[in-house]
């Protein structure tokens, strides 16, 4: 199925890896309905930033760890587009802290946004996708899914919750002709990066083989390969873009 512009959802798309994710895919001349929680201003210039390429755009804020969020999302996209082609789930957020001082509500709101929210968004998706007989969907995972990282207990089971989803999900939709995919990237420049010590961020990059950060742009990279048409014949896979980290 073709209409001939796509409609693409991204969560948490104002700032960081969101916004590169947006501004990526309006080079690729999708609608873009942009979802964010809570800083209107970066939402309202990266949309700008979007629309500047000639690509229309909408902003939704919705807290997605809310079923209710979900759907506001969902149908300001229907009523504006008149379709959804490709879900990008990347609202993400931390609340790191060693297990003996991690709290019951810590891991609770990791969990509701990182996971649950997802859940919510790809139960939405799926039933616009599988009526269409078309559909991305790229979650956004993480190094920490794949191999664990200390004081990240929450956050790890998070995102390794979301490859085991993007997996049980791709097998669903398959027949459908709707794809389901994860990007986990590594040590990333942005907002969340910025509040880590030089001396953490030194060591974070000591066991990284390409003995660096990536640029948001790098992850977009990759969720704009998995959110094409050219991706139609891969499903349920993990792409690390992470420098080598976890090899």
């Amino acid at each position: 199925m073709s209409h001939t512009v796509k409609t693409a959802i991204v969560t948490g798309g104002s700032r960081g890896i969101g916004r590169a994710i947006c501004l990526k895919l309006a080079a690729q001349e999708m609608n873009l309905v942009i979802n964010y929680a809570g800083n209107q201003q970066a939402a309202e210039a990266t949309a700008e930033e979007c629309r500047s390429l000639g690509t229309q755009v909408i902003l939704v804020k919705a807290d997605v760890s809310k079923p209710e969020g979900c759907e506001k999302l969902f149908s300001e996209a229907q009523e504006t587009f008149g379709a959804v082609d490709v879900l990008v789930n990347n609202a993400g957020i931390t609340r790191d802290g060693l297990i003996l001082r991690m709290s019951e509500e810590s891991f609770d709101e990791v969990i509701d946004t990182n996971l649950k929210g997802a859940f919510f968004c790809m139960k939405l998706a799926a039933r616009i996708m599988m009526k269409q007989r078309y559909g991305r969907i790229v979650n956004m995972s993480s190094v920490a899914g794949v191999r664990g990282n200390p004081g990240q207990i929450n956050y790890s089971a998070s995102k390794a919750g979301l490859i085991g989803m993007t997996k049980s999900l791709a097998k669903e939709l398959a027949g459908r002709n709707v794809t389901v995919n994860a990007v986990a990237p590594g040590l990333i420049e942005t907002d969340m990066t910025d509040v880590l010590s030089d001396a953490v961020k030194d060591q974070l990059v000591h066991g990284i083989p390409m003995a660096r950060a990536g640029k948001p742009e790098d992850v977009a990279a990759a969720v704009a390969f998995f959110a094409s048409e050219e991706a139609g014949y891969i499903t349920g896979q993990v792409l690390c873009v992470d420098g080598g980290m976890a090899v």
